[in-house]
């Protein structure tokens, strides 16, 4: 692995990141939440920002962007083709499931996840064993199915889940401590998701982030990945039902939660 990666809050609960490649010196910002503290990392690092990208449309995921470009005018802004139209300052290139961009020597493939948006991307970079999944997939949670029906968020963590095992991921919301106390309320007997929860609790009281997680870690504890699992059905009272109808109701509980 070369990657090199710096997070820090943006906002109030937003991650801001820096994806860096040291054999090229480029540098790109995981969405644009506030440009203040993004241009700050980069400074105190003595990085140079060439490339910005997007996840998806939300304002608390671009409204960094002009921003950024000021102080970085050749900075190359990248994102969802489906959703080019919904972001004011403009993507400079819009990409689709499969396509790929170079950061440096660093490549990173488009994924389409929509559900929380309609055209949500989330950014994985295989080489690097390394995804960047906006809202769609956070820590022992997800994102809420604003623009699309729950079965269509259902597909998108999925696909996500079927990454490679070792992949880390980073999401776009520091929410791990209060998406911990949910998973437990469905799937409390569940001893794995009992330590993680607590380790969270300590990493939180200690000002540590949570992230990055990694897929195996969200397959042995993130209720919306184990929706097949007879204890979290029984507890819905759908034992046996189909995998889509209990993650709609888990993430429609979670909602009112």
């Amino acid at each position: 692995m070369t990657a090199v990666i710096h997070q820090f809050l943006c906002l109030r609960d937003n991650f801001g990141v820096l994806l860096h490649d040291p054999r090229t010196g480029a540098t790109a910002a995981i969405d644009a939440p506030e440009a203040a503290p993004i241009l700050a990392a980069l400074a105190a690092r003595e990085w140079r920002l060439t490339d910005i990208l997007i996840t998806h449309h939300h304002a608390d995921h671009v409204q960094g962007i002009a921003g950024l470009k000021e102080r970085f005018p050749h900075a190359r802004v990248v994102g969802p083709l489906r959703e080019a139209a919904k972001i004011a300052v403009g993507l400079d290139v819009a990409i689709a499931e499969g396509e790929s961009v170079a950061i440096g020597a660093l490549e990173a493939t488009a994924m389409d996840v929509p559900g929380h948006t309609s055209g949500h991307l989330a950014y994985w970079l295989r080489q690097e064993d390394i995804a960047f999944t906006g809202d769609t997939l956070f820590a022992m949670g997800c994102g809420r199915g604003f623009e699309e029906p729950a079965a269509v968020l259902f597909h998108s963590l999925m696909k996500l889940a079927a990454l490679p095992a070792e992949t880390k991921i980073y999401c776009g919301h520091e929410y791990t401590l209060a998406n911990a106390r949910f998973a437990l309320s469905v799937d409390p007997g569940n001893v794995n998701l009992r330590q993680r929860a607590l380790e969270v609790a300590r990493q939180r009281e200690e000002g540590e982030f949570t992230l990055p997680t990694t897929i195996a870690l969200e397959l042995a504890t993130n209720p919306f990945l184990r929706v097949d699992e007879p204890d979290i059905q029984a507890i819905l009272g759908m034992r046996g039902a189909d995998p889509a109808a209990v993650f709609a109701e888990l993430r429609e509980r979670k909602n009112r939660a």
